[in-house]
């Protein structure tokens, strides 16, 4: 897969799904099963009569929809209590009921992934029927289907998803995601012993077990992803377990050096922030045009705004006076032009530049305060080196104390380090969360799509007898 499509959603085509109405049953059986195009429906539609039946069936013990590749006796399956598919042919119902007939020819519209298009072409004509690309409706964005191809995007995948739905013309930030959550996890929960931990769940998930968990058997590889992130920040840390003394200091101890972990935290808040504001610039790009990415104050001019302050208060901490200088031209350059996008969508006058003022000057302390709230990696990080600090030292404390000591501090030290790694990585997760959520995604999103729901029954070949 080329860089460009990892990037994007699916590309989608607007169908046309068309069969002859005696044979439309027929058709709309291998759409279903094909299981890859969103129908259009009407939704307020009268209930057919395998929707009735099914309503008067008890509520109870109800099993997904399928439905019977011949046509079925509808009063047999309600004696039998088929709620499967009674539920089949409702769905079936109600897609013919939604579509439009002009003589011996009945049509729905639908979308559907452009590389599955020939596919059900070539299956719909064994019916009669016919799969026709029409032109997207004027106004109307195509639903988001984000590929999920490959191990990793797989695991990623659930953290936009979580957010919403990407719009259909938006970069696809799976994969940065993923790789910056990680990262920030890391860097909160950064113990080598903690991160082995996390690695060793990770394996244990990707076996299918425990039973209950084998759904999230996919998200083993972002596990896994954490924990290694969190292991190799232990290193550098010097902390397994703890302070135990088992690895040595490579770059700092947080405990000892706090201000310096603040620094990276914010640094590294800041180049994601950077990196977001690049994705939102390409975003406004695509949804329209090059003038909507440079006035936008999450594009080119938000941008501008950000690099400006950036390199002014370097140049002034650094006292390069050069730097600093170009960083306030920069700034005032991405002001002006954040400016004239704002007062373009106002209602002028007066008010609008009133308005333009008051949203310049809140999406400039936005910036600050967003990029302040990376801080919060030093902080979390700081809590979990201290937590860690606190149980070695009580386990040290306890084992020079007689017979009872050692076992003592062994069980110390065991519950100690499996409260520290519950609690430490509820609260680095949902952190990593925040701020990939309000910080990151809300300069990449400017709004939502929605997502393809593609209609999907499977048909059950020779279930039912006529």
């Amino acid at each position: 897969m080329r860089w460009a499509e990892a990037m994007t959603p699916t590309r989608m085509q607007r169908v046309a799904i068309v069969a002859p109405a005696a044979a439309l049953r027929e058709t709309l059986l291998l759409v279903a099963d094909a299981g890859c195009v969103e129908v259009d429906r009407i939704e307020d539609a009268v209930p057919g009569p395998a929707a009735r039946r099914l309503r008067r069936l008890p509520a109870g013990g109800r099993s997904p929809a399928a439905l019977s590749d011949t046509p079925p006796d509808l009063d047999r399956l309600e004696q039998g209590a088929r709620h499967d598919l009674l539920a089949g042919e409702a769905q079936v119902e109600e897609r013919a009921a939604s579509a439009v007939r002009r003589g011996e020819a009945a049509a729905l519209a639908g979308w559907c992934p452009v590389d599955r298009v020939d596919r059900l072409a070539e299956a719909l004509a064994a019916t009669g029927g016919a799969l026709v690309p029409l032109r997207a409706p004027r106004g109307v964005d195509p639903p988001t289907l984000l590929s999920d191809r490959g191990l990793l995007r797989r695991a990623f995948s659930p953290l936009v998803r979580t957010y919403g739905a990407a719009p259909y013309r938006d970069l696809d930030p799976t994969w940065p995601a993923g790789i910056a959550y990680v990262a920030m996890f890391g860097l909160m929960f950064g113990d080598a012993g903690h991160g082995l931990l996390l690695m060793a769940l990770a394996l244990v998930l990707r076996t299918g077990r425990p039973r209950r968990l084998a759904r999230l058997r996919h998200l083993w590889p972002f596990l896994a992803g954490a924990g290694l992130c969190s292991t190799l920040t232990g290193v550098v840390f010097g902390e397994f377990f703890g302070p135990t003394g088992v690895l040595p200091v490579l770059w700092l101890s947080p405990l000892d050096q706090p201000e310096r972990l603040l620094a990276v935290a914010v640094g590294l808040g800041a180049v994601l922030l950077a990196l977001a504001l690049v994705a939102g610039a390409l975003n406004r790009w695509r949804e329209g045009g090059p003038a909507a990415a440079l006035c936008a104050t999450s594009g080119v001019a938000g941008l501008a705004v950000f690099l400006g302050l950036v390199a002014a208060g370097g140049g002034t901490f650094l006292r390069s006076p050069g730097l600093a200088a170009g960083g306030a031209v920069l700034f005032l350059t991405g002001l002006g032009l954040a400016a004239a996008g704002l007062f373009a969508t106002s209602a002028g006058g007066a008010g609008g530049a009133l308005q333009t003022a008051v949203e310049l000057f809140d999406a400039v302390l936005r910036l600050f305060a967003n990029t302040v709230s990376f801080s919060r990696l030093a902080a979390f990080g700081l809590t979990h080196a201290a937590l860690g600090q606190v149980v070695w030292r009580g386990t040290v404390a306890l084992a020079g104390h007689g017979v009872w000591g050692p076992p003592a501090a062994a069980l110390l030290f065991a519950v100690g380090t499996v409260l520290t790694f519950a609690l430490e990585a509820l609260v680095a997760g949902i952190q990593a969360l925040r701020l990939e959520y309000y910080e990151l995604f809300s300069r990449v999103f400017q709004g939502l799509g929605r997502p393809f729901r593609p209609w999907h029954v499977p048909v059950l070949r020779s279930e039912v007898p006529q």
